[in-house]
């Protein structure tokens, strides 16, 4: 007997924080690309299939809730995740050291570092133990403290350093379950988003991507990989970055 579940023989793809932008992007470049796409995110409870709790990346609850719903439809050949903070109403960029305050600086290591590695903790047991699979958050070139020559923004530059650094220790974990698998950082790019909308006057002609191009360029790119390059972090064209 026919099974009734259209996606069985599809690979499965995870994306957290598929309201924004970019999420919404690779939820959909994954579909192209032949993917059934669950997508969760903090501003709904739905995903792109059906009811599904919300995730909040400051609520380790919420995340070990939205895996537990998902066990079901598991394993996925790829996990990413499409949040990031860089600016609210209440928190900007700092432009020197005077604007440093500690409660913006725990809130973005919150969302940029911690919450990653708490997804990581609770959907990593998603993947499939044997063949490929992707575990990826989406990172920041600001991040690497080799490349860091402008100074300012240092809440944002150092959580993204930390999740850098924090992909690379999952990845050598990961290696003894998973060998197969694949733990990276993406740089989108500077991407036609309300992240970046406030700072976008600063980023010369053509470099502003439209999330479908900066989706694609990073499912591009993951493409490529192989678990030899797992911890380390890619920019959109396939770089690279430096630590």
């Amino acid at each position: 007997m026919a099974s009734k579940d259209p996606d069985i023989a599809r690979p499965r793809a995870l994306v957290i924080g598929s309201s924004g932008g970019i999420g919404a992007a690779l939820a959909r470049g994954l579909q192209a690309r032949g993917f059934a796409v669950e997508g969760l995110s903090r501003a709904s409870g739905t995903d792109l299939e059906g009811a599904r709790p919300s995730i909040d990346l400051a609520d380790e609850n919420s995340i070990a809730a939205a895996a537990a719903s998902l066990r079901d439809k598991a394993p996925f050949s790829q996990i990413l995740i499409a949040t990031g903070l860089l600016h609210s109403a209440d928190l900007a960029p700092e432009k020197a050291l005077r604007d440093l305050d500690p409660a913006s600086l725990a809130r973005l290591f919150a969302v940029n570092a911690t919450g990653p590695m708490l997804v990581a903790k609770h959907f990593i047991p998603l993947l499939p133990r044997r063949g490929r699979g992707i575990f990826a958050a989406l990172s920041a070139r600001v991040g690497s403290i080799g490349d860091n020559r402008l100074g300012g923004w240092y809440g944002y530059r150092a959580s993204k350093a930390a999740l850098n650094m924090l992909i690379k220790t999952l990845a050598i974990e990961l290696a003894r379950t998973r060998p197969d698998a694949i733990c990276v950082g993406l740089h989108p790019g500077t991407v036609d988003t309300g992240l970046s909308q406030p700072f976008q006057r600063a980023v010369a002609p053509g470099q502003i991507f439209s999330p479908d191009q900066s989706a694609a360029h990073l499912l591009d790119v993951l493409d490529g990989l192989t678990a030899v390059q797992s911890g380390g972090c890619f920019a959109w064209d396939g770089q690279e970055i430096i630590p």
